[in-house]
């Protein structure tokens, strides 16, 4: 049920952005007097699950639910349609245009899916407001990566400034180191004394490289919630509620330095003492692959303080704004990390993008997803990739400009090429999905 649950909701995303983008390209298409043949809602290969004609143009729904299209006159397109191109032009069709228009056609999609999720983003605003935690609501601190304490970063900091700038939620720090060449942090020490910090101008790769996406995490006593069942802590008697009290004799009160000491064991024997109903209880356990198969007691209201903040309509569209602004530039910062091994073994499909939506339908959550993948989409969309909406832009600027137009068999042939790429990162990006999966089973 939780799995159909998050199949309706990505569904219902992912048809809405599809056919408003659509909608991008037909209306400036029917402004500017061009045919519109068809207008789908998915791929319609060989056959469609409906469809209907309406003033010359075909609505429809097709069964491949890998994206959508418009077919206009005129154009070379994903139908590839190269008998209509053979005839003399006419001027209904989209290559009979001026470039201008023929622009505004091309990005009129994009243009949609950036007004589509800045104006998600302002509705949720207004409607929900958000949720942050401040500084001094969180109770005993951070801990800290054992990587950055060489930057002077210390267990029991708080954050109050990056770059100067006062932090409005301090759980959101990691992911401005990682995505926005931050210089300096403010930390407030548990020892009540502030310091300003300067991290390295290349702390966000070195964040990719080390696998430290969560640098600093909300410090939390070390008491077990669930224990793996034949995994080195069940066969070692660990039971749930215990709380750690010591590892080889030094004190772990929090679950970093209970970790800490697990990932640094080398797999080697630990000697851990934990506190089982007010008694102290000795086991040992011995690691496998720094991992001993325990989950932690997590209750949030007992470690961070979160502030509910309400806005009016204009406080909303400023910070809907600014979340459209960041969300656009942060995925843009991040996207340079496909380009690496690393990078190209960690892409997702559908599985990965469906999995951003909760098992529970929650209306916040699923428009919040929604902006998001209108504003990735958007951007994926405006690559100079023959085939996506910025390789049909890149090809009409270079006509603007150059006063040349690229003949048809170019346009042809370079459509062919995008398409083939596109269709192999699809497949690459699902396949490492299904891949995931099936070792996830075994």
């Amino acid at each position: 049920m939780e799995n159909l649950i998050i199949a309706g909701q990505f569904l219902l995303s992912l048809s809405l952005l599809i056919v408003l983008h659509e909608l991008g390209h037909f209306i400036p298409a029917k402004l500017f007097k061009t045919r519109v043949e068809k207008f789908y809602l998915f791929f319609d290969y060989k056959f469609s699950l409906f469809k209907k004609k309406i003033g010359g143009t075909v609505y429809g729904i097709g069964w491949i639910p890998l994206g959508g299209y418009v077919k206009i006159a005129g154009m070379i397109d994903e139908s590839m349609d190269t008998e209509q191109m053979k005839q003399p032009a006419q001027p209904w069709e989209f290559r009979s245009k001026p470039a201008w228009q023929r622009l505004i056609i091309m990005l009129g999609g994009v243009i949609v899916n950036f007004i589509l999720g800045l104006l998600i983003y302002i509705m949720i605003f207004s409607v929900w407001g958000e949720d942050v935690v401040s500084p001094k609501n969180v109770k005993n601190g951070f801990a800290v990566a054992q990587h950055f304490e060489q930057y002077g970063f210390r267990k029991g900091d708080t954050f109050l400034s990056v770059d100067g700038k006062p932090v409005e939620n301090v759980l959101k720090v990691s992911k401005q180191l990682f995505l926005r060449d931050v210089k300096n942090i403010e930390v407030l020490h548990a020892d009540g004394t502030t310091e300003v910090l300067t991290v390295p101008e290349n702390i966000g790769k070195e964040m990719w490289q080390q696998s430290i996406m969560e640098p600093f995490t909300p410090l939390f006593p070390a008491v077990i919630d669930s224990v793996i069942a034949d995994k080195p802590a069940f066969k070692s008697g660990f039971i749930k509620g215990d709380k750690v009290v010591s590892v080889d004799g030094e004190e772990t009160p929090y679950w970093s330095d209970f970790t800490a000491k697990i990932q640094q064991s080398e797999d080697k024997p630990l000697e851990v003492v934990v506190n089982r109903e007010n008694a102290l209880v000795t086991l040992t356990v011995s690691p496998e692959e720094n991992k001993i198969g325990v989950a932690p007691l997590f209750k949030v209201d007992e470690i961070v303080t979160v502030d509910h903040k309400t806005y009016g309509f204009g406080e909303s569209v400023s910070k809907g704004y600014s979340k459209a602004y960041w969300t656009l530039k942060d995925y843009m910062a991040q996207f340079k990390y496909v380009f690496t091994k690393k990078g190209a073994s960690s892409m997702g499909g559908f599985i990965s993008i469906a999995k951003i939506f909760k098992p529970v339908w929650d209306w916040k959550v699923f428009w919040s997803n929604t902006a998001f993948l209108s504003i990735m989409l958007g951007f994926m969309n405006l690559l100079p990739i023959p085939a996506l909406d910025g390789g049909h832009v890149v090809f009409t600027l270079y006509e603007m400009i150059t006063g040349r137009k690229p003949g048809d068999k170019f346009l042809e042939y370079a459509q062919i090429t995008g398409f083939v790429l596109l269709l192999s990162l699809l497949a690459f990006a699902n396949g490492n999905d299904l891949y995931k999966l099936v070792m996830s089973w075994l």
